[in-house]
């Protein structure tokens, strides 16, 4: 780890998926990447760079995915309540880590963000700010960092909004980053493989 943040680690793992397999026989954060590691794995691994304490969200039976995060250094929290939506299970992580000074949120879907974003945003989570998120000409990604400012805000939060509210109340501190991935999530069975 060449930055050690002070921020606690919250990786977004419990969606569905539906998109990338409507039948749900098949999750898309165990998919293979072409060099063979599972998405959610190598999404961990880069959000553990920073964070020492990752703790990454999971729907009830789950139990799959769960071995996976554990492997990759992650706490598991598996959130009741995930099927409200991301609000929900982002809720779910604050509330088990209430004690953080602030939070590093990440999306298992995503898994090519660059260490070094992971690391910008941290560094302005830890330097103060209450609210951080990449942006890449000029349109914002993710990883996202809040401040404990936003504690009681993200603690309460509910349904598929995610943190949208926050950020529609409250102006980011903008990283500006050189890396697209902070755009590239996982949908469908050919973002796997798709070079960008």
């Amino acid at each position: 780890m060449s930055y050690a943040s002070n921020a606690t680690g919250i990786l977004l793992a419990a969606g569905l998926g539906t998109r990338f397999d409507p039948s749900g026989h098949r999750n898309k954060l165990l998919a293979t990447l072409p060099d063979g590691t599972p998405v959610v794995f190598q999404s961990a691994r880069r959000l553990l760079a920073v964070c020492a304490d990752v703790f990454a969200v999971v729907r009830p039976g789950a139990e799959k995915l769960a071995d996976v995060l554990n492997e990759a250094g992650c706490s598991v929290i598996f959130c009741a309540d995930a099927g409200r939506g991301m609000g929900a299970t982002l809720a779910a992580a604050v509330c088990a880590t209430s004690e953080s000074d602030g939070w590093l949120v990440a999306l298992g879907d995503m898994p090519w963000i660059e260490p070094a974003t992971y690391e910008a945003v941290a560094r302005a989570l830890d330097a103060g700010q209450a609210l951080v998120a990449p942006f890449y000409r000029g349109t914002r990604g993710h990883p996202a960092g809040f401040g404990i400012v936003h504690r009681e805000a993200l603690a309460a939060l509910d349904g598929d909004a995610g943190a949208r509210g926050i950020f529609s109340t409250h102006a980011p501190s903008i990283v500006d980053v050189d890396d697209p991935n902070v755009l590239r999530d996982i949908d469908l069975p050919g973002d796997l493989t798709v070079e960008r």
